[in-house]
């Protein structure tokens, strides 16, 4: 299943922008998938949501926008939605068109949440194994002794 695939380098763009955004929490991410693609819907939400199930990741929604397929024309010019694989130009017969989407597959948007410093935890573990949390506020003093 290529969907899997798929999912996978969603979310590897996803890592890698909150790479460049630290303190950072992505909360929905938005893809344009185009109905010629060969995308199966359901595989891919299933694929997307098992490689993010306790991650980081988890809880990340996904939202898919898929593209009909379009042709323009080379006689008149004319663009327009291909339905049912017709490739008749409504506009004046030909059959001359040539495909301008539909098969697309490309990251729309990605909405991320800025963490204020004051909502970052920090868990650690001390020499003798306990566990030590601090967050923000607590940790700012300490560097500031």
């Amino acid at each position: 299943m290529h969907e899997m695939g798929i999912a996978n380098s969603i979310l590897d763009g996803v890592a890698a922008e909150l790479r460049r955004r630290p303190g950072s929490r992505a909360e929905k991410v938005g893809v344009r998938i185009g109905e010629l693609a060969g995308v199966d819907p359901d595989a891919l939400n299933f694929a997307f949501e098992a490689l993010t199930i306790d991650t980081p990741l988890a809880g990340l929604k996904l939202q898919v926008e898929y593209v009909a397929p379009r042709s323009r024309c080379r006689d008149c010019k004319l663009e327009f939605e291909v339905r049912n694989y017709e490739l008749l130009c409504p506009a004046c017969g030909s059959l001359v068109t040539e495909r301008i989407s539909g098969d697309e597959l490309e990251f729309m948007y990605l909405e991320i949440e800025e963490l204020e410093i004051e909502d970052l935890k920090i868990d650690e573990t001390d020499s003798a194994g306990r566990k030590l949390k601090y967050s923000a506020p607590e940790l700012m003093e300490v560097k500031t002794r």
